[in-house]
Order: structure tokens, then C-alpha cells, then sequence
């Protein structure tokens, strides 16, 4: 049973999952818009929520937990100074999933997510 267990495992352990989590996050975060599989980038989406809603926070230890959280520290400081004006007005929904065609390989469901 899973009943109330509301983490997708995306079929990996947890300390994997939470690395994966961790890179896509810095990559989406990097370049604005990555490819990835449509259910890597909906768990994706709630993670770059969280890291924004801090960054807009600007508190000191909002931005120590984003420095726990991204790898890169340049990047955290830069998210820290863009995302008061950039997302300001907005209550939530920093990232659009937009779906593509299937992965040739195994036809997985993939998408793109970006940055509103």
C-alpha cells in the first residue's frame, strides 16, 4: 500500500533521489529551461518553487538554506538579487511544463520545463 505517501521515488533511493533533485534544480535555475522527463520535471517544479519563494524571502537564512540546497554559490547570490523584481508580483507558479515528443530510446514521456 501507498496510501498518504505523496513523494514520487522516481526509482531511486532517497539520497540519489535527492541528488538528482539537487542538479536539476541548479541546471533549471543555470539555464532557465531544461529537457527532461515529464515526471522529473513535476517533482522538479516544487523544489524550484521553494528555492524562489526563498530567494524572494532575501532573509539570512533563507539564503543559507538555498546554499545548502544549490551547488552553486554565485548562482544562489544571483537568484537572491533577480528574483525580488522578476517574480515579485507573483504568488507562485515560477515554472511552465511544456510536454514534447517521446524519448526515441525507451518512448518516455518527455517535457521542458522552464522558468516563467
Amino acid at each position: 500500500m501507498r496510501h498518504r505517501c505523496r513523494v514520487k521515488k522516481l526509482g531511486k533511493p532517497a539520497d540519489q533521489r535527492r541528488a538528482l533533485l539537487r542538479s536539476l534544480t541548479t541546471e533549471l535555475i543555470r539555464h532557465g529551461r531544461i529537457t527532461t522527463t515529464l515526471i522529473r520535471a513535476k517533482v522538479l517544479r516544487s523544489e524550484v518553487d521553494k528555492m524562489i519563494t526563498l530567494a524572494k524571502n532575501g532573509s539570512l537564512t533563507a539564503r543559507r538554506q538555498a546554499l545548502g540546497y544549490i551547488f552553486d554559490k554565485q548562482l544562489v547570490h544571483a537568484l537572491f538579487e533577480q528574483a525580488p523584481t522578476r517574480y515579485g508580483d507573483r504568488q507562485g507558479g515560477y515554472t511552465r511544463i511544456l510536454h514534447t515528443i517521446p524519448r526515441r530510446g525507451d518512448n518516455a514521456q518527455m517535457a521542458i520545463i522552464e522558468l516563467v
